[in-house]
């Protein structure tokens, strides 16, 4: 039991410096430095004004041991003989679902169609330097799914889908850093998270359950509404009790293999835009008041929402996935395709800053792909990425332009430095996208820049395409059973079956998966 709760508002240097805190905590409470420990609860920036402060809740223990940092006792058993579950997919969603089922007695099998996490960086190399796209690994698919290497950030919008301290909890009990169980927008970075995945993975296989690396699956055996196994590309075919999908929004051959099946998936709408980048230093002059964030602040982020109006019709604009101190990278999944995605590595210490900025897609946009049925969505996205990777200079050297230049409708004569390694093609992005989201798009960095003057500059680059906001493609489940409405042991989890938007909310639909497979297969009997 804490001594004191304590509230505070403090300067940066101190609230930064673990040193610092602590001698500012005796001062307060006045009490001997050698009597006491603490633990904060949160931390987060109050940065409304040129007084930057820190807003701090923090426990306070005189003459006591802090209590234990991982409050949750996680049960992982020995599963080896336990029935199995098969489980499509290493992201978020799969692995989370396999450490949940450990806990409640059920030995999960995942298949990966891309490679372990140290293998796929090789996959990685070759695209940025040249510009060859593995389609089985890359930056959307291999272990860890897409945010392996893609940042890390651990905050979501939706407080209903689980509980996202267990989530937090189980990154650091695999090593992540605790300070994640209290900041205000948590985040790993994508130079650590490919071993904490490995770790993940480790306790896995530790506890009798298994990984498959290139393996990919190409069939499923279907009788009496019921999978009764899956096959691989190698022709090696596994069964199960369940079935989870966890392939991700880029698994497009999923989509078509589920539709070809005559198994049911529906069109969704999504959303997508471009990445903008900015000077890292301009980011922290607007948002800490022309304040040199010197050593302790963090590189300063934003977010932004607007609605735009075109031919009477209202679409939001928004900031996504902002990436401060990072990095744009190629997150192609085939050849012929243009896609950008953004990225921070822990340090958060590049010198440029970048997020996507993205329109909202919905049916009428689709329209022409209407006779693809539930692939209407999936084939206006993948008709917009091939379109634009017509008219590179170079495979993966994507199409930029000058944010004033796109404002003003004209080609950028030249391009500032950037974090993106293939390197640009100076290109028209006003005339590479649809014309509504042209319009929508100028109306909306207008509204950005009154909002953070300064937005619409000369160094400010936008960079296409980001397209792969979330699944075009949603596939049903059953809202109390999680299983889907015809197949009645397939469970589609995370971001490819359109039910998650990024790390946790995957990681936490993973676990309400697993949930539902123990209740169907054994406590409902």
């Amino acid at each position: 039991m804490a001594e004191k709760t304590l509230r505070l508002s403090l300067s940066p240097e101190i609230a930064y410096q673990p040193a610092m805190l602590h001698q500012h905590l005796c001062g307060l409470i006045k009490v001997q430095p050698n009597t006491l420990n603490y633990r904060i609860q949160s931390r987060s920036i109050d940065a409304r004004n040129s007084n930057i402060k820190v807003n701090l809740v923090v426990d306070v223990y005189v003459g006591e041991e802090l209590p234990q940092l991982i409050d949750i006792n996680f049960q992982y058993k020995d599963v080896s003989h336990r029935p199995r579950v098969i489980i499509v997919g290493s992201g978020p969603a799969g692995m989370f679902a396999a450490l949940r089922l450990i806990e409640l007695g059920f030995k999960p099998v995942i298949v990966e169609r891309g490679q372990d996490a140290r293998a796929r960086r090789h996959d990685l190399a070759a695209i940025n330097k040249k510009h060859v796209v593995n389609p089985e690994s890359n930056y959307c698919f291999g272990e860890g799914g897409a945010g392996t290497y893609s940042d890390g950030k651990l905050y979501t919008r939706s407080k209903k889908r689980g509980d996202i301290n267990r989530i937090l909890q189980i990154l650091v009990k695999h090593g992540a850093n605790p300070d994640i169980l209290f900041e205000a927008h948590p985040h790993i970075g994508t130079n650590k998270l490919p071993k904490l995945v490995m770790e993940l993975r480790q306790t896995i296989i530790d506890c009798g359950g298994e990984v498959h690396f290139n393996a990919k699956m190409t069939d499923m055996g279907i009788a009496n509404n019921r999978i009764n196994y899956i096959e691989l590309e190698n022709g090696d075919r596994l069964s199960g009790e369940a079935y989870v999908l966890a392939t991700g929004h880029s698994a497009r051959d999923v989509f078509r293999f589920l539709n070809d099946k005559q198994i049911l998936i529906e069109a969704k709408p999504f959303a997508m835009g471009v990445r903008v980048e900015h000077p890292q230093a301009w980011v922290d002059e607007n948002r800490y008041h022309n304040h040199d964030r010197g050593d302790y602040l963090p590189a300063a982020s934003y977010s932004l929402v607007t609605q735009t109006k075109y031919e009477g019709k209202q679409r939001g604009m928004f900031s996504f996935c902002m990436c401060p101190g990072g990095f744009i990278v190629p997150a192609s999944t085939a050849h012929g395709e243009m896609v950008v995605n953004g990225m921070s590595p822990s340090k958060r210490n590049s010198k440029y800053a970048n997020s996507g900025v993205v329109v909202a897609v919905e049916p009428e946009d689709w329209k022409a792909f209407e006779g693809f049925g539930a692939l209407a969505a999936l084939k206006f996205q993948e008709a917009f990425e091939a379109s634009v990777y017509q008219n590179l200079e170079a495979p993966q050297a994507a199409p930029a332009q000058r944010l004033t230049d796109f404002m003003e409708g004209k080609t950028s004569s030249s391009l500032p430095e950037s974090s993106y390694l293939p390197g640009f093609t100076s290109a028209a992005l006003h005339d590479l996208l649809p014309k509504n989201f042209v319009r929508r798009m100028r109306q909306g960095f207008a509204d950005f820049n009154r909002k953070m003057r300064g937005y619409v500059s000369d160094e400010a680059v936008i960079v296409g395409v980001e397209s792969r906001t979330s699944s075009p493609v949603r596939i049903p489940r059953n809202k109390e059973t999680y299983q889907h409405p015809q197949v009645l042991n397939l469970y589609p989890a995370g971001e490819g079956a359109g039910y998650a938007g990024g790390i946790m909310s995957a990681a936490m639909d993973g676990e309400r998966i697993a949930e539902a497979i123990s209740y169907n297969l054994r406590d409902n009997k």
